[in-house]
């Protein structure tokens, strides 16, 4: 009893710490199971030797692909995104790049419009978001937790400054996403 509910603690504990790695490595070469190929060697020999029965093998396969990010499916449509920013703030794909550049948040650029972009945007996101449990890839509960705070979430991403969150040597930065130079623009 004591030698299975170690064993199950231990699947379990790989599970959880490689969920983040599992799922994003995964996610980018378009696994979408999210389950690791290595997991998913591991635990058929531990049904077979006994350790785990097929029930708990495939609950644990369950939590994995579960646990996936959501987020590589949704990113696909970046240029559909795109295409409602420019459309909303009646500018080129140019003009938003050249903005992204330049360092300009979206609330910049938008200008008076900044509402008007974040409910569009909110509503993009929302209609991406229930066309994946249209076709099975999101249950309703994932759903529902993807839409809580969804407003919240957007006006941040349209607030924050390109290159801020992200660090890099590039052009005129230090690392850590700091400029060294200029102050960002908001």
């Amino acid at each position: 009893m004591n030698k299975k509910i170690t064993a199950v603690a231990m699947a379990a504990a790989l599970s959880i710490g490689t969920i983040a790695s599992v799922s994003s490595a995964h996610a980018d070469r378009g696994d979408s199971k999210g389950v690791s190929s290595r997991i998913a060697t591991i635990l058929p020999g531990l049904v077979a030797n006994g350790t785990l029965t097929q029930a708990q093998s495939d609950a644990i396969t369950a939590a994995l692909a579960g646990a996936a990010p959501i987020k590589s499916m949704l990113k696909k449509n970046l240029g559909a995104m795109e295409a409602v920013i420019t459309s909303t703030l009646g500018i080129t794909a140019a003009d938003l790049q050249a903005a992204h550049v330049a360092g300009k948040s979206l609330a910049t650029l938008a200008g008076d419009k900044k509402a008007a972009l974040i409910t569009a945007l909110v509503n993009f996101k929302t209609t991406e978001i229930d066309a994946a449990v249209t076709t099975g890839k999101l249950t309703a509960a994932q759903a529902t937790a993807m839409k809580s705070g969804l407003t919240a979430r957007v006006t941040a991403m349209v607030e924050s400054v390109p290159g801020s969150k992200h660090g890099g040597m590039g052009k005129d930065r230090m690392g850590k996403g700091k400029k060294m130079h200029s102050p960002s623009i908001s």
